[in-house]
């Protein structure tokens, strides 16, 4: 499709952590741009937001590589356990890579990460906090994940509801981006973190 971003340069280009904004149609996507937000997720096709922002769109929705193409997005999300029988998971990266989709995974534990490595070798991974211990916070669930991510992939934080605490010790930690709800996207993009 003409007009394609490349999701992941958006997100590794520049200094320090990109901020990825969900977004529920053109009004919310319009300004998280203005905020300073370096990429867009959305759930289902939003009608006119392709023509209406120059960030790349990741497709975060139970739907096919060929409906995130319709959509008009850059990248196309898979979460790995949900298609983990048979070929499933190589038969979807296969098709969004047909399509000139990048693959994000979503992984929440080391069997699901090691899982995408050894089947699809994806290029960016979503560290999700999903199934976190009842003891362990979103962040920290993150935190752990992001040793096993290896050297030169990219790694987004699934944190909806981060602060701006939170932004910067995954910068420090690491993480290229995170992805948040759209509101207050200027809050967390803020000024430079604090030297280390």
């Amino acid at each position: 499709m003409p007009g394609r971003r490349r999701f992941s340069q958006a997100i590794s280009e520049g200094d320090g952590i990109s901020v990825i904004a969900f977004v529920a149609d053109v009004v919310t996507a319009q300004d998280a741009e203005a905020q300073g937000a370096e990429g867009l997720a959305v759930r289902a096709a939003t009608p006119g937001l392709r023509e209406a922002t120059t960030l790349p769109i990741l497709f975060r929705a139970d739907a096919s590589p060929d409906s995130a193409s319709d959509a008009g997005a850059d990248a196309f999300l898979i979460v790995v356990e949900e298609h983990d029988e048979e070929d499933r998971l190589e038969e979807l990266n296969g098709r969004a890579v047909a399509l000139g989709l990048e693959i994000v995974v979503d992984v929440h534990d080391e069997d699901s990460l090691e899982a995408s490595l050894e089947r699809i070798d994806p290029e960016i991974f979503l560290l999700s906090p999903r199934e976190a211990e009842d003891d362990e916070d979103d962040l920290d669930r993150i935190l752990a994940l992001l040793p096993d991510v290896p050297a030169g992939k990219l790694a987004i934080a699934d944190l909806r509801s981060a602060t701006r605490d939170d932004v910067v010790a995954l910068e420090r930690a690491g993480v290229d981006a995170v992805l948040v709800d759209s509101a207050a996207i200027a809050d967390l993009v803020g000024g430079a973190p604090p030297a280390v």
